[in-house]
């Protein structure tokens, strides 16, 4: 090698640390220090730690390197997503095996069975909001990763598993089938519903509830409206598909979703989530998810207006549909002021998930589960051939 060349690799390779430096220098301006954090002790240096980390030049680098090759090459994300058709999106929670499935599901009933009880011995009607799955909503668009047997009877057997103890549990599989044929009920790149999709279950819940446990109150008008133009939404499936900054235009287009807010008729503002009424005891309260926590979705407020009553929700984004209804069991708010029906939305695919109870009395978790499955309960429905119908095979799709 002569010496001009190797003076030109020396002079490249400086070229390339400098580049990187300065382009790691860019983040020192970006740093906050934590406001509770003590520099001698050494918690800033920790934070910075962090940051910098986070955003090391080279480490991005990789990173957006590797996904794009995964994405683009072998058609995968990082875990928790699955690639499907026309830029669809999945959890791969609707997908893989979990590991004790059946003790899982049964544990998870004889808490259903449990809480269905205990709101029973205070005249409560608990009503089951089964929310199927987004791949079982949209099986047309699942790509080369099917779900796994496991998934394939779920629905089929919550809502039977339902029938068979009496617990009020509205199909909801085909009202949002009906209703996806004239718009999008899931959205594209998240693992939620749309507004659309989440007014369509409050209507249906809302004519069950009008049935079978009709509210005893006087009706009160609602009045949704859109909020603004339709705003691009990058869903939560998305952030497993790390391309970003380098390749982000590799990433499926964001979601459209038109904002909608529902408020009391005579008022001019939007009712909150929890808000009362001065003094007066509302009859309805919602226990859930994200699908009913999360505002940008409309779900409670698409159910005030359905069903002529103010609610309560009690719903909770990142715990799971198990949780929340434990602490609301517990919470003052059902002591001191009881609904006439409690509305728990329950998505099917947290059926066969293990839940942390660390933070109950393992007592009262057993007092609450001592209404056990039957043999004839969910587990040997699962079995039966005759509640198969689910996910479409390749051959079918």
């Amino acid at each position: 090698m002569t010496l001009k060349l190797r003076l030109l690799y020396v002079g490249l390779f400086m070229g390339l640390l400098l580049g990187l430096g300065a382009w790691s220098v860019r983040s020192f301006g970006e740093f906050s220090a934590p406001p509770d954090g003590k520099f001698l002790q050494g918690q800033w240096a920790k934070a910075f730690e962090t940051h910098y980390d986070k955003e090391f030049p080279i480490k991005r680098l990789g990173t957006n390197l590797w996904a794009a090759l995964d994405y683009q090459v072998f058609g995968e994300g990082r875990p928790g997503v699955v690639l499907g058709r026309e830029d669809w999106l999945y959890s791969d929670e609707e997908f893989k095996p979990v590991a004790n499935a059946q003790q899982h599901i049964q544990d998870n009933w004889a808490l259903i069975e449990g809480v269905r009880n205990r709101l029973a011995e205070k005249n409560i009607k608990l009503v089951l909001a089964i929310l199927p799955a987004k791949a079982r909503l949209y099986p047309e668009y699942i790509g080369e990763t099917v779900p796994a047997t496991l998934h394939g009877d779920l629905f089929q057997a919550f809502q039977a598993r339902a029938r068979q103890a009496g617990v009020l549990a509205p199909d909801l599989l085909g009202p949002l089938q009906q209703a996806k044929l004239s718009g999008d009920v899931f959205l594209r790149t998240d693992t939620h519903w749309t507004p659309r999709g989440a007014e369509v279950v409050a209507q249906q819940l809302s004519a069950v509830i009008r049935r079978e446990a009709p509210l005893a109150v006087a009706p009160q008008a609602f009045v949704t409206e859109s909020v603004g133009e339709q705003e691009a939404y990058q869903g939560d499936l998305v952030t497993f598909l790390p391309l970003d900054p380098l390749f982000s235009d590799m990433l499926p287009a964001p979601d459209q979703v038109q904002v909608r807010k529902t408020r009391a008729a005579e008022e001019g503002a939007p009712q909150s989530d929890d808000a009362l009424f001065g003094e007066t005891q509302v009859p309805l309260a919602l226990v859930g998810t994200s699908y009913s926590a999360n505002a940008r979705w409309n779900f409670a407020g698409a159910l005030r207006q359905a069903l002529g009553s103010d609610l309560v929700n009690h719903a909770e984004d990142g715990k799971g549909p198990v949780l929340p209804m434990l602490k609301y069991l517990q919470s003052d708010d059902l002591k001191n002021a009881a609904p006439q029906v409690v509305i728990w939305e329950f998505p099917e695919r947290y059926l066969p998930v293990a839940n942390d109870l660390s933070s109950f009395d393992p007592n009262w978790i057993a007092q609450l589960k001592k209404t056990a499955p039957t043999d004839q309960g969910l587990a040997s429905l699962m079995a039966d051939p005759s509640t198969s119908s689910i996910m479409p095979t390749r051959a079918q799709q």
